[in-house]
């Protein structure tokens, strides 16, 4: 059995910070298969128990052993709408029994990726005659929603606000980690699974929640957590703050960084300071490091308790970017515009709810780092619109609440992803999609009988 691990190729530092190309380049052909006959194939798969998707990952890389890839793909799309992003962004190795017995561990992801990008999608028809189904918001887990209840036979109408299908996918994770080609793609199957996706359709505004529950057998909203939030100092109304989510979004989906071909302009600076951890922030100062600018990460707690990606944090630190680590923030300088933020030194004491050291203040130790732009990257909430328009039961964040059936207060009105959970991650946004589709089904079929 083989049991060398297969490296993938990527970019020199040096190239990849000129533009906005894949950083990680995949496997090839010889590679996928080495890879996957290290499969342990193990009769108590540890990485299907921790797959959200419940995607049968033993078998898939079983059938790229035999290099049989279609087969592969035909497996993972029984769980698995969207294998293109997930292969970039899910870390479905951490399953692997191999850290178990024998480092290093399957990656998992990476043969995800390979079979979703070297093998063709069989599009699977099925009569759409059990009722007709609305879902709001095509981010990952409205695309997982949709694709199910498609393939179980059910009229999907999928609604977008914005002038392009995907959600986070498209507007919150960088070109060079998530190609958008990559998301259309995927959005394309679902839409010849027989989806009907109706772009610009705000509902909340353009549609009225209220008349479409009417007029469908069910409704899912998940609609995302597009909601920044920000920190409460003086000068975060100074020119050139950005929220994490305006700052990914005006590049990603608006392609500022192609100006003037694309029209939405973003100003470029010296020197930007990111204050987070998070993948957001990471994501955030990757790309301001690839718009020209020198870039400090300023995080509260040390570099273990950063719930960033391991990879992604490694790669940021390969382009050059600067992590000020024990380090908040207490207001930012300057008079029109951004001219510096002023820190404080923090050390950790015992750990907080969230598992993770809790960050104090060391007295008398303010700092001033020199900046002409800052990006709050301290997470984001559930965006507020279709709550604000109809009386859904909301927790203290504005989240709609749900029972373990995925409904909401309102009658035949489902919920899930991060409208329900706050922020979490592509694949269990993924997870509760496809949960949801499956409670609706059942819902819709006793009410046929």
């Amino acid at each position: 059995m083989e049991n060398k691990e297969q490296k993938q190729k990527e970019m020199s530092p040096g190239e990849r910070i000129k533009g906005f190309n894949e950083v990680s380049l995949g496997y090839t052909r010889e590679q996928a298969v080495k890879e996957a006959r290290r499969c342990l194939q193990c009769k108590v798969p540890l990485c299907e128990r921790g797959c959200p998707a419940g995607i049968s990952i033993k078998n898939f890389i079983k059938h790229i052993a035999d290099e049989d890839f279609d087969s592969a793909l035909r497996v993972i799309l029984e769980k698995n709408s969207l294998p293109g992003v997930c292969g970039r962004v899910c870390p479905a190795e951490d399953n692997c029994k191999r850290m178990c017995v024998s480092n290093p561990k399957i990656n998992i992801n990476l043969l995800e990726r390979f079979v979703a990008d070297n093998s063709k999608k069989i599009i699977a028809e099925s009569k759409k005659d059990k009722g007709k189904i609305a879902v709001i918001g095509s981010g990952p887990a409205g695309l997982s929603c949709s694709s199910d209840l498609a393939l179980m036979g059910y009229d999907l109408v999928l609604f977008e606000a914005l002038h392009t299908a995907g959600g986070v996918l498209s507007y919150g994770i960088p070109e060079f980690r998530l190609p958008k080609n990559i998301v259309n793609n995927e959005v394309e199957y679902v839409r010849n699974l027989g989806v009907e996706i109706k772009l610009n359709s705000v509902v909340g505004k353009t549609f009225d929640l209220r008349e479409i529950s009417k007029e469908y057998d069910a409704v899912f909203i998940s609609t995302g957590a597009g909601l920044p939030y920000f920190l409460g100092i003086d000068g975060e109304n100074l020119n050139n703050v950005y929220s994490a989510n305006e700052f990914l979004s005006r590049n990603n989906l608006m392609k500022s960084y192609k100006f003037p071909e694309y029209k939405t302009p973003l100003k470029r600076s010296r020197k930007t300071v990111v204050i987070g951890g998070g993948n957001v922030a990471i994501d955030a100062a990757r790309t301001a490091r690839r718009l020209g600018s020198e870039v400090v990460v300023v995080y509260r707690r040390s570099k273990d308790e950063m719930p960033a990606r391991t990879q992604e944090v490694n790669h940021a630190e390969q382009e050059g970017i600067e992590f000020n680590l024990l380090a908040n923030p207490l207001s930012i300088i300057g008079k029109d515009d951004v001219e510096g933020i002023e820190c404080i030194r923090m050390e950790l004491g015992e750990p907080d709810d969230s598992g993770r050291r809790r960050p104090f203040p060391v007295k008398g130790s303010e700092f001033i780092i020199d900046c002409r732009q800052v990006i709050v990257a301290i997470g984001q909430g559930p965006n507020p619109l279709i709550q604000k328009t109809i009386n859904l039961n909301t927790g203290k964040k504005g989240n709609i609440t749900i029972n373990e059936r995925y409904e909401t207060s309102i009658n035949n009105v489902y919920a899930g992803g991060d409208i329900t959970s706050g922020s979490s991650t592509v694949i269990n946004a993924i997870r509760d999609g496809k949960s949801a589709a499956k409670q609706i089904d059942e819902t819709l079929k006793k009410r046929r009988r």
